[in-house]
């Protein structure tokens, strides 16, 4: 059988990217990284469920190095992620060069397995700007990692929903059975979604904009 890792956050893109994978005939090795993010406990619950739902063999790493190389509100407890509404350019919760990161330590991990994909949920329309989300950086990089790996390793990197919008892709995990119910996408709150963070306000527009009712607790204003 074929084999595709997986990186999966616990949020609803890269779980969407993962049963793409396990659709297209692919046995899953599910990749997190703990990286010192605010919501990394909820994270890895989100990660360890999605992954069983797959049955995938699951790989977790800690990368809590990044808090040390990263200006980001994510990782940077001093540092407010701010929730006055979505922001105009690069906002404060980008972690410099994180998939660029990610995508290396996940080829390496593909190599050592033999998998000949790589899954991520990226995304260019509807995301916050951050500029390793884009369908250029992603060939950029799969250019990288084939010319520093085995001339016999081919690694493909599959980015299903770079075009898609968040209303696109709660529609497809609908229709895929993705539980989506089991992940997080709040960038502040572990026990209760905040609402009102970047990636809260844009899972909240997809699934109004898909006519469709999203499960996870909020905070009630």
């Amino acid at each position: 059988m074929k084999k595709a890792v997986c990186i999966i956050s616990g949020g609803m893109d890269s779980a969407l990217a993962a049963f793409r994978a396990k659709k297209d005939g692919n046995e899953i090795i599910a990749l997190h990284f703990n990286y010192g993010q605010r919501t990394q406990k909820k994270e890895l619950e989100c990660f360890e469920k999605i992954a069983d739902v797959l049955g995938a063999k699951k790989v977790v790493l800690d990368t809590s190095f990044i808090k040390n190389t990263s200006s980001s509100s994510l990782t940077d407890r001093t540092l407010h992620v701010r929730t006055s509404g979505l922001e105009e350019g690069v906002p404060n919760t980008y972690v410099p060069y994180r998939n660029g990161i990610f995508i290396s330590i996940a080829a390496s991990l593909a190599e050592k397995e033999g998998a000949q994909s790589l899954y991520l949920g990226v995304m260019e329309e509807d995301s916050s700007g951050y500029p390793d989300c884009t369908e250029d950086f992603i060939k950029k990089i799969e250019d990288a990692v084939n010319e520093g790996t085995k001339k016999e390793t081919n690694i493909k990197i599959h980015t299903p929903l770079v075009h898609l919008t968040k209303s696109d892709i709660v529609k497809e995990a609908l229709l895929l059975d993705v539980p989506l119910e089991l992940t997080w996408s709040c960038y502040v709150n572990e026990d209760e979604a905040c609402g009102v963070c970047d990636s809260c306000r844009l899972r909240l527009r997809g699934f109004k904009n898909a006519n469709a009712v999203d499960k996870i607790p909020y905070v009630k204003n």
